[in-house]
């Protein structure tokens, strides 16, 4: 009887750190495997990156407001449902939001006061998804004004960790997990036949644990405002700033998502803690297969219908 081996790889990718984690017969089979993973990965930060300028995502940005630019059905199908994610979070999901003034909003020590509502206000003007138009039969994705620009720093992740763990499963990985900082999908189970064992972050104290889950074929994505984040006249603000009014949101500490899909755990995190919590759970509780925890800025924790978490 083989004995099953555990390979593991950690590495910087779309910015981030990724770490494939896989069981197989052989250390070479699981390395081999890793960098088939590591490939796919590649290809998708060719795709979505802001930061090449030879991706498809630059020549849609590029081409805002001017003309329709022809693409991967890949990205089209992305787009599509980054547009649905979207409309079930009335806007508070929302790939468009790359026209937002960086300048706004540099969340380090210089910033002392929050920005003239009137000014945020004004930077989020260009932020809306029914301003994307798509062509199927073409192929084609149009911004609509210029200066409208997109990026998939909210689901692209998660899209990336799918895909690697699909690419792992069809070369006949049958277990392991993709972590994309933190947006992480796990499949099979560990070599001592037990679920894998996956930590959520306490957002008081960073590198220590809040509470741990077991899971097996199920993704998770967090959403905090503990590792970036801007404190004036006593109050927290997280860095992740509503579309709809151009402030950074306050009252929820982090957002915890768990589903089957790491893309779909990583769009919904951010725009939870745009909602709040009651609007928030009141969406996750109308859909199928997925759970959420939050915890606001008194620590209270509350959690969605079908999960119950010990701490």
């Amino acid at each position: 009887m083989k004995i099953p081996v555990v390979s593991k790889r950690t590495l910087k990718l779309m910015g981030n750190r990724f770490e494939f984690t896989v069981i197989s017969d052989k250390e070479e089979i699981g390395q081999e495997a890793i960098d088939m993973a590591i490939e796919e990965v590649r290809r998708i930060e060719d795709l979505l990156s802001t930061f090449k300028e030879t991706s498809q995502t630059n020549l849609i940005n590029r081409n805002a407001g001017i003309q329709s630019v022809k693409v991967d059905n890949e990205l089209i199908q992305l787009i599509k449902r980054s547009i649905k994610i979207s409309a079930i979070t009335q806007g508070a999901f929302d790939i468009s939001y790359g026209s937002i003034d960086k300048s706004l909003w540099n969340f380090d020590t210089t910033m002392t006061a929050l920005p003239d509502p009137k000014i945020a206000l004004k930077s989020v003007c260009l932020i809306d998804y029914k301003n994307m138009m798509i062509d199927d039969q073409d192929s084609t994705v149009m911004l609509k004004h210029r200066g409208m620009r997109i990026g998939f720093g909210g689901i692209g992740k998660g899209y990336a960790a799918d895909r690697a763990k699909q690419i792992l499963q069809n070369i006949g990985i049958k277990s392991g997990i993709v972590n994309a900082a933190g947006d992480l999908v796990t499949w099979g189970k560990q070599v001592n036949d037990k679920n894998w064992t996956i930590g959520i972050a306490d957002p008081n104290q960073c590198g220590q644990l809040f509470s741990a889950l077991n899971i097996s074929n199920m993704a998770i994505a967090t959403s905090g405002n503990y590792e970036k984040y801007i404190t004036i006249d006593g109050k927290k603000y997280s860095h992740t700033i509503d579309p709809k009014t151009g402030l950074p949101v306050t009252g929820i500490k982090s957002v915890t998502i768990l589903c089957p899909s790491a893309e779909l755990a990583d769009a919904l995190a951010t725009p939870i803690m745009v909602m709040g919590i009651h609007v928030g759970l009141d969406l996750i509780n109308q859909l199928q297969h997925v759970a959420c925890i939050i915890i606001d800025d008194a620590d209270k924790l509350y959690t969605s219908n079908n999960i119950n978490v010990k701490h």
